[in-house]
């Protein structure tokens, strides 16, 4: 146990504030940030977190263990930024909430720190702004489009007629490169006929941890979810058409599968960066979550058997309809087992481990 919670500890706060769904989503996030060591990639969204609550939760009391582990892990970090610059203003600028952070959790724990303690902020700091990125102005490419040109017909002078020698040659030369490209494009057809006929191995399934769901704002039958894949820039914004199908608290803490290199998509104003994998019974309309096998962690590779070895596309191409290809194939079996039948068999979806996903209830419905 660290310094800083060993002294928090001592301080036996106990906080009566009862957290809501949000509240308590927000603090699993940031656990699972702390517990994996990856505050750090996370520096930015902390300071905007912070730029309008004293506590890294908003609406706390009083400050808490998870404000001092958050403040321990981007203490170094932000320490490094300010003794590395020759632009002091600059660093505290553009961090100013953070540090405005370290110091008071330092200050509650009775304690200091020789960078940050002594740190002098009345430097003059710049207006906080959102910066948009701006576009090329088309007046320096019209510019400087003509002075290229002008420079060209410099150049352009009429030359004397090569002589039967060098004529040879560059027939040989372009005769030799003909030659060389369509041998090279012989090499390369089997390559793009294969690449042509992807296998189901190029769907990227994952198990995922829902962290926090909340109502869409802008659709009333779109809930709109922060699920841990594995990413190690974090995780991800999924929306799911899932409202009319499972109360808000079911969507709460809980694993599922994903498909995770679905190209994004804008859902009424918020981009979606996977798809939740579930099952949905034709007949009367119920839909179940696919579930993962007990032991499961958010990031764990999913295939069906036989295709573990291969890796899935970065992307899946929208124009290629390899989703489409294959989901008509995904189903649950009469052991509530899900499956995929492709020209060799059937094969079940699995982990390394060769654990099963299954469906609670539905049989013979189809997953998508």
């Amino acid at each position: 146990m660290s310094d800083l919670i060993t002294k928090f500890n001592s301080l036996n706060i106990k906080s009566n504030t009862t957290l809501n769904d949000e509240q308590k989503a927000l603090t699993a996030q940031w656990e699972e940030l702390y517990k994996t060591n990856t505050v750090i990639n996370h520096i930015p969204e902390l300071n905007l977190a912070l730029r309008d609550s004293v506590y890294l939760i908003p609406n706390a009391t009083e400050i808490s263990e998870l404000d001092v582990k958050v403040a321990e892990q981007a203490l170094p970090v932000v320490k490094s930024l300010l003794t590395s610059s020759k632009d002091l203003a600059a660093v505290i600028g553009s961090h100013r909430h953070i540090i405005r952070f370290i110091r008071f959790v330092l200050s509650k724990l009775d304690t200091t720190d020789d960078v940050i303690s002594d740190l002098n902020l009345n430097v003059a700091l710049t207006k906080e702004v959102i910066e948009k990125k701006k576009k090329a102005a088309p007046e320096e490419a019209k510019a400087k489009a003509p002075a290229a040109t002008k420079a060209d017909k410099k150049d352009d002078k009429p030359r004397g007629k090569p002589d039967e020698e060098t004529l040879k040659r560059l027939r040989e030369e372009a005769k030799a490169k003909k030659a060389a490209k369509k041998e090279q494009k012989a090499k390369d057809q089997p390559k793009e006929q294969a690449a042509a006929k992807p296998s189901v191995s190029a769907i990227d399934f994952r198990v995922g941890f829902i962290e926090k769901c909340v109502p869409h704002e802008n659709a009333d039958s779109l809930y709109v979810s922060t699920i841990q894949c594995g990413d190690e820039e974090g995780p991800r914004t999924v929306c799911s058409g899932l409202v009319k199908h499972f109360p808000l608290e079911a969507m709460q803490k809980r694993y599922v599968v994903t498909v995770c290199n679905l190209k994004p998509v804008n859902m009424r104003g918020i981009k979606s960066c996977a798809m939740v994998l579930c099952a949905n019974n034709a007949d009367d309309g119920k839909v179940e979550f696919v579930n993962p096998p007990a032991g499961s962690k958010p990031g764990d590779k999913v295939f069906f058997e036989g295709y573990g070895d291969e890796e899935p596309l970065p992307v899946l191409n929208p124009k290629k309809k390899i989703w489409e290809a294959f989901q008509p194939n995904f189903s649950s079996n009469e052991n509530k087992e899900i499956i995929f039948k492709d020209e060799d068999g059937i094969k079940k979806l699995v982990n390394k481990k060769g654990e099963v996903f299954t469906v609670e209830t539905l049989v013979n419905a189809s997953v998508r």
